[in-house]
């Protein structure tokens, strides 16, 4: 298995599942609102790849953190950050958890993880790559020669994006910790003050206090390369640690001026994407584009994505007779290769046009699609109405049938007449 790391701009091969375990640590949200669809990307990315790497044989943990402490909270909710983080994050959770992949292994919230970011706070004031100024904290940027190593960014193009403050003795420098200001309705006691953590210290203490020095794999969306992710390196790196072995980052959604998805209007919360398309067509649309790129999010792509998954659900509509070979080899040609989930994609298609039921079954269900593969139970009332739709059309009276027909299509089912019995089949509209 290899990927595609950002700090080393090569694909690097992961060790062998016996080698020991591959620790991940994903960028959450962070959460004063409902979750934008192209927040999930990275989620998904990491469910899927926990599933494929556990698949393979690999002892794969999980993490995805919450910042629930952050300036766009307290902007968006003054006086009450608290209680709309954690209203924020219980919308995360259920939203996330309503993709059907399950849950990361754990989920560090930044709040909880108070003490771990002070104490790595005071080990970097320790070795002087930090210095503490009027309640604040901040990270001495020139002590790393070799920072932008991750980004590739040269010193005189960086900008850190805080406000500006006379306290940094260069503008490069960024805050580790930040005393409270006027407005801000929560803070915690340090050495050095009352106050609350930066942004960029409250990953670096989290995915240490999971895993410890060093983990395998560390992912997030491609903005995130700088300031964030280099911020990360560069303070767990002047602790003498290796930090993460692999960066990945994936491409963000694209919404196309006009092509924008008029069926959500201006919602594209993962929420209202799933209640208007369903979690089976937001999970084979991410499918369609290699994680590393961009991917375009419009009714169109929309669209395509439910019309494929529509498509494998009818391939599933006649059960096969148990047996045959699973096709692991080639599955594992296309994802053990930087984890191309298009050519994934293109590969169940054929395994579709090829017969291949039982590799379909079990790829699908790699991706969280399994319920594509299993028959679906219309609901009593619809079975009676079909009944009934099969008698009207043996007294010939069509204009009965026909109205059957269209009772049971409005409940969103399809009544397909067939020779074995009972004489027709109940299958979900498309």
């Amino acid at each position: 298995m290899r990927l595609y790391s950002t700090l080393q701009r090569r694909l690097v091969e992961l060790p062998p599942p016996d080698a020991g375990p591959v620790r991940m640590y994903f960028c959450g949200p962070t959460v004063y609102q409902r979750a934008h669809v192209g927040n999930a990307r990275p989620f998904v990315l990491g469910m899927w790849l926990r599933s494929w790497l556990r698949h393979r044989g690999y002892d794969v943990t999980f993490v995805h953190n919450i910042t629930d402490v952050n300036d766009k909270i307290y902007d968006a909710a003054p006086g009450a950050s608290a209680e709309l983080a954690a209203r924020a994050t219980e919308w995360y959770l259920q939203d996330t958890g309503d993709l059907g992949l399950g849950m990361p292994d754990l989920l560090p919230k930044a709040t909880e993880s108070i003490p771990a970011i002070v104490h790595f706070i005071e080990e970097l004031l320790e070795r002087d790559v930090a210095y503490a100024a009027g309640g604040d904290v901040y990270f001495r940027v020139a002590s790393d020669p070799g920072y932008g190593r991750l980004s590739g960014q040269r010193p005189d193009q960086m900008e850190q994006g805080e406000e500006p403050s006379a306290l940094k003795e260069d503008p490069r420098d960024f805050a580790l910790w930040k005393a409270t200001k006027p407005g801000e309705d929560t803070a915690w006691d340090a050495p050095w003050g009352g106050g609350r953590p930066g942004w960029h210290i409250e990953c670096s203490a989290m995915a240490e206090e999971a895993f410890g020095p060093v983990f395998e794999i560390h992912g997030g969306g491609i903005d995130l390369v700088f300031p964030h992710h280099e911020n990360e390196l560069a303070q767990s790196n002047a602790l003498g640690h290796e930090f993460a072995r692999i960066w990945t980052h994936n491409g963000l959604l694209e919404f196309g001026g006009e092509k924008m998805s008029k069926s959500l209007g201006n919602d594209v919360s993962l929420r209202n994407v799933i209640d208007t398309w369903g979690r089976e067509v937001a999970l084979l649309f991410f499918m369609t584009a290699h994680w590393r790129k961009p991917i375009d999010f419009t009714d169109e792509t929309l669209q395509q994505a439910k019309a494929q998954v529509e498509t494998f659900r009818n391939f599933f509509l006649d059960p096969p007779a148990q047996g045959g070979v699973i096709l692991e080899n080639e599955l594992a040609e296309v994802l053990d290769d930087d984890f191309n989930t298009p050519d994934a994609l293109a590969l169940f298609h054929d395994w579709r046009s090829r017969g291949e039921w039982p590799s379909l079954r079990q790829g699908l269900a790699l991706f969280g699609l399994g319920s594509v593969t299993e028959p679906s139970v219309a609901p009593t009332e619809l079975l009676r109405l079909a009944k009934l739709r099969q008698e009207a059309r043996a007294r010939k009276d069509f204009a009965e049938s026909d109205r059957i027909r269209d009772e049971i299509a409005s409940a969103g089912w399809i009544v397909r007449d067939v020779a074995e019995p009972p004489g027709f089949r109940l299958v979900p509209g498309s």
